[in-house]
């Protein structure tokens, strides 16, 4: 699915924004909250202390939506999330992260929600031919 990402969305991919990242709250509500990201091979990483809110609620429901916006430009990727706490897999999420925002600070605690893609919308030039969504 990420591997038809439009130019423009690509593009969009590596400015340096923020993404809200949604999960379900252990009272059925949506919580949302600022974070840096990555999209790599299909898979969005987001690094973040273990024990957060937003790392008990992927434990628990499994879900969880990115969506970064500029304007009138949007893109979002859903599907299931996990938490991943193998050193070498939270080295790869640094990496990433750095390369795209700045070494973040030092955290022993730190670990990575992935969310592997299963959908992706967007306003019109950031989505895959053939996928819905609309700029509104």
């Amino acid at each position: 699915m990420t591997s038809d990402l439009t130019d423009d969305a690509t593009g969009f991919l590596t400015e340096r924004h923020l993404g809200v990242l949604s999960t379900l709250g252990s009272r059925g509500g949506i919580h949302s909250v600022p974070v840096g990201f990555t999209l790599d091979g299909g898979v969005v990483r987001i690094i973040t202390s273990d024990g957060t809110q937003k790392v008990r609620n992927v434990e628990r429901g499994g879900q969880a939506t990115l969506a970064q916006v500029d304007g009138r430009r949007w893109i979002s990727f859903a599907g299931p999330a996990s938490i991943d706490r193998d050193p070498a897999a939270v080295a790869r999420a640094v990496e990433l992260y750095a390369a795209r925002y700045q070494q973040p600070r030092v955290n022993p605690i730190r670990v990575v929600i992935e969310i592997d893609v299963v959908t992706v919308m967007g306003s019109p030039r950031m989505r895959p031919t053939g996928v819905t969504g609309t700029s509104d």
